[in-house]
């Protein structure tokens, strides 16, 4: 097949949506599909644009097989509501004449589409009514309701009532919707779109990498960590996460000698962050890691940490879940009941009420006392994984997907 796909975030950055389209888009080229991808510059989690990439409106190259197309886009230092509509709208204006050429001269039989960012999904659509192909939407995060969730955007008013129906209209625009959670799944049939257009598309874990440490983690060393317990957070530092319950922990915990808390990550809520834990001993904070270390670092935790705002439930599956379980460690997250994140977490750790400080540090606590519980979850995390997440047979199923997609005649 020929693949166009238009997707906000790439490599090289190394957490979040952008892991799983690069793979997603080299994964496709190995299995003999002609893919072609027009992306924004890298500045993810940041919100800067790594150096070598600044300067210049578009670049395109060949990368691991990939035809790829940058574009420069706005990229607001501190991302407020307002400057996350301006930076997702520059970057669907600046990606519509390349994506537009990339359909008409290489005629492509589907074009895909990832959300974030929503607001460049009708450039996708558009492109795909030029050269006739199917179109596919693929939703990351609902990122409408996870944006006023998040107090982000106001709920309520005209400018709440016209994103909500952008998104409607929008989603309505696409032969497949899919999404990476049988929740957000469910969500999608509760906006309107049909059953026979839903496709459940997950993010997977690297399994073949990441696997249990036996022995300690390197990371001991270099960071001094000298506690025999670790609980860590990795990966981005902003508003859904709910991290500040994180810091929370490590003050109703900092009795505990054997344990330190450790946040590695980068994002808008870093700093404050920070500011809350600077009386706080038993807590590092540290950038994220290189992609290749990613196994070593994920193995230095005793117990992984999986806050979430109970305001985003079902809005978003936080992509670092996958890894967790892969390391084979026991995990505690916030979700409420019969969520998504409550369900794939169900077995694998312990799951507390969103914004509990007591019922996560005593979850926490809970874990690190009892050695048998925190091993039965740590083996039931390596092996759901392998069930659930293997990249290759996720990817298998989408590529399927698409293939019947094509072969239908659905008129675009």
């Amino acid at each position: 097949m020929k693949i166009l796909l238009l997707g906000l975030n790439y490599t090289p950055e190394v957490v979040g949506i952008a892991v799983y389209s690069s793979e997603l888009a080299e994964a496709l080229v190995r299995r003999g599909h002609d893919v072609q991808v027009v992306a924004g510059k890298p500045y993810y989690p940041s919100w800067s644009v790594a150096e070598g990439f600044r300067g210049g409106w578009m670049r395109r190259g060949l990368e691991n097989g990939v035809d790829l197309t940058r574009v420069a886009h706005y990229v607001p230092a501190t991302p407020s509501g307002a400057r996350r509509i301006l930076h997702h709208a520059s970057f669907a204006l600046s990606s519509l004449i390349p994506t537009l050429s990339r359909a008409l001269r290489h005629r492509p039989d589907v074009v895909l589409t990832v959300a974030p960012s929503l607001i460049a999904a009708p450039v996708a659509r558009l492109a795909a009514l030029l050269c006739g192909a199917k179109t596919w939407l693929h939703i990351q995060d609902f990122e409408v309701e996870a944006a006023m969730a998040t107090g982000l955007v106001g709920g309520e008013g005209f400018a709440a009532r016209a994103a909500r129906g952008f998104e409607h209209g929008t989603i309505g625009l696409f032969d497949r919707v899919s999404s990476i959670s049988p929740a957000m799944c469910r969500k999608l049939a509760e906006k309107g779109v049909p059953l026979e257009r839903i496709v459940e598309f997950r993010n997977w874990a690297d399994i073949g990498s990441i696997r249990p440490l036996t022995g300690p983690s390197s990371y001991r060393a270099e960071w001094n960590v000298t506690t025999p317990h670790v609980a860590l957070y990795s990966g981005n530092i902003a508003n859904k996460q709910g991290i500040d319950i994180v810091v929370a922990a490590a003050r109703r915990l900092r009795h505990r000698s054997d344990l330190t808390f450790i946040v590695c990550g980068e994002g808008p809520n870093r700093a404050n962050l920070m500011s809350q834990a600077s009386d706080l001993t038993n807590i590092q904070f540290h950038d994220l890691q290189p992609k290749e270390r990613l196994g070593d670092l994920l193995g230095l935790a005793s117990v992984h940490l999986l806050p979430q705002l109970g305001s985003a439930a079902d809005l978003v599956l936080p992509s670092k879940l996958t890894n967790m379980l892969a390391s084979g460690r026991a995990v505690v997250a916030t979700a409420h009941p019969g969520t998504g994140l409550a369900d794939e977490v169900e077995g694998c750790g312990r799951v507390v009420a969103p914004e509990d400080e007591t019922a996560f540090a005593d979850a926490i606590e809970g874990l690190l006392d009892d050695d048998g519980a925190r091993t039965a979850y740590a083996q039931v995390a390596r092996l759901r994984a392998e069930q659930r997440w293997e990249r290759e047979a996720i990817i298998g199923g989408l590529e399927n997907q698409l293939a019947l997609l094509v072969s239908a005649g659905i008129k675009t």
